[in-house]
């Protein structure tokens, strides 16, 4: 098929093997749309045949039904996407019953056949090799084991990249970000459980639901060196607290 999108993408060394000489690529993600930017835009497309207000509540009703429909354990095939409902912890018997402290119901969104025959379309544009090597690659929920997912207040996130170790002035550290708010929440000094150039492990502070962006904000630059200034790494990913 001809190419209809593109994708652009940076590489960036492989921190999760040792050879030096393998990247991966991550996408230089645009910015994180709404409902309502996308009824917009399909309105000055021409893509549809009502305003963008009433596109945008149907799309409302119809999310908050989906959701209602998919907590009955239904699965809704979209055809752009598939979601299911599952069950993650393990039982130590067949008689053990769902215990919220070690399980865990979550859903599970899947592409469909429209999503995957449009992905014939993408173009993929590799830039090169990215400038920096400070960067935020993986946020994984270790209460749930979701990774770039799932935030579980209370529990642990091992955040992995490189030159994360936080070190410097006291604006340093880690913040999640409520992407809708723009409010910053610090992780407490005392909740940074581990701190290394490759990996953080921090208690995930007390967020309301919403959906969060990660940012590591440090001095750090290697070894015992600290930059002159303070430099912040985002992740790309949006997170979920429930």
């Amino acid at each position: 098929m001809a190419v209809l999108h593109t994708i652009k993408a940076w590489l960036y060394e492989n921190m999760l093997t040792d050879d030096k000489n393998d990247y991966t690529a991550r996408v230089n993600a645009e910015r994180t749309l709404s409902v309502r930017d996308i009824c917009e835009s399909a309105v000055a497309r021409g893509g549809a045949d009502i305003n963008a207000a009433a596109m945008e509540h149907a799309v409302e009703l119809f999310h908050k039904e989906m959701g209602y429909r998919l907590c009955d354990s239904f699965s809704v095939n979209t055809g752009w996407y598939v979601a299911s409902m599952h069950i993650k912890g393990v039982f130590d018997s067949p008689t053990e019953q769902f215990d919220p402290e070690k399980h865990n119901v979550m859903a599970e969104f899947h592409q469909g056949a429209e999503l995957r025959k449009e992905l014939q379309m993408v173009g993929v544009s590799i830039m090169g090799k990215a400038e920096t090597t400070f960067f935020i690659a993986q946020v994984q929920d270790m209460r749930t084991g979701s990774v770039n997912d799932i935030l579980t207040p209370g529990r642990n996130a091992k955040i992995t990249g490189n030159k994360l170790k936080i070190a410097g002035e006291t604006s340093c550290g880690v913040y999640f970000v409520n992407t809708a708010t723009g409010e910053r929440v610090k992780v407490e000094a005392a909740d940074i459980v581990e701190n290394k150039n490759s990996e953080l492990l921090v208690v995930i502070p007390a967020l309301a639901a919403g959906t969060y962006q990660v940012e590591v904000t440090t001095q750090y630059a290697g070894g015992s060196t600290l930059l002159k200034e303070s430099r912040t790494a985002t992740f790309d990913r949006i997170l979920t607290v429930a």
